[in-house]
């Protein structure tokens, strides 16, 4: 599993020449409706073993949360199951409002 800053998530997200990946944030939504990236999926973490199934295996997925921890963990379970392009955003969206958007609100 890679583990990506915000800067370079910024940079892959604004590069029309990539793929553009799935960004699953598995935060509370109480939490998302605080902040998220533009596009994210909300899907908590404690719903991921539930629902992963409903995620494309081979598709590049990045993983967020507050800042990296849960994240972490739901990467490395989606590679236990079979996940071959999983990223983790190292930071979570705490990192991104501080060096990518720094409009976003904080927690």
């Amino acid at each position: 599993m890679q583990n990506l800053t915000a800067t370079e998530l910024a940079a892959w997200l604004a590069d029309p020449t990539r793929e553009q990946p799935l960004l699953l944030d598995v935060r509370e939504p109480w939490e998302f409706q605080t902040c998220h990236i533009t596009g994210a999926l909300p899907m908590p973490m404690h719903t991921i073993p539930g629902k992963f199934s409903e995620l494309i295996a081979a598709q590049s997925i990045v993983c967020i949360c507050h800042h990296g921890v849960r994240s972490l963990q739901v990467a490395l379970f989606l590679e236990q199951q079979g996940f071959t392009h999983v990223v983790n955003l190292t930071g979570g969206v705490h990192a991104w409002a501080e060096q990518v958007d720094g409009a976003m609100p904080t927690y």
